[in-house]
């Protein structure tokens, strides 16, 4: 049985984890001749943060930047790579979590296949995805490798 993957999607939190699924997204990617969507996805610390002023956005932005020219070193010359950024909380949507920003964005990118970091729980802010791991495996309509 052949898949037709033209666009993988692997979202991201900063975390260790996070890093080694994007690894694996572009294998998958690769291997498919498929182009790379980074979700940066904001912990609610982040959003916290730039709701009160603590955290600039600037920052936010030059750290998701940072990343993404890691991942992109990794990349074959004929991959694209693209990214965005979700809140993974809101406190005025309280249906809004990261399971759900990393479903509503793959069916909003027409993502092919998601790569999503698996952590257990943990105090660190930095795992949002790990957690969110579970959710996105029962719930998403592609095909879904928890790293």
């Amino acid at each position: 049985m052949d898949i037709e993957i033209d666009l993988v999607l692997a979202p991201v939190d900063g975390s260790d984890a996070a890093e080694s699924a994007a690894e694996y997204a572009v294998a998958i990617a690769e291997r498919y001749g498929a182009d790379l969507h980074l979700l940066h996805v904001l912990e609610e610390q982040v959003m916290r943060g730039l709701d009160t002023g603590d955290v600039t956005a600037k920052s936010v932005a030059d750290q998701h930047r940072a990343f993404a020219a890691d991942v992109r070193e990794t990349l074959p010359a004929d991959m694209r790579l693209s990214m965005s950024s979700a809140a993974g909380f809101s406190s005025g949507r309280l249906s809004q979590t990261p399971g759900s920003v990393v479903l509503d964005s793959a069916e909003e990118l027409d993502a092919d296949f998601l790569v999503v970091p698996r952590q257990g729980p943990s105090a660190d802010p930095d795992v949002t995805l790990g957690k969110a791991s579970l959710y996105v495996l029962e719930y998403a309509s592609q095909p879904v490798l928890s790293v």
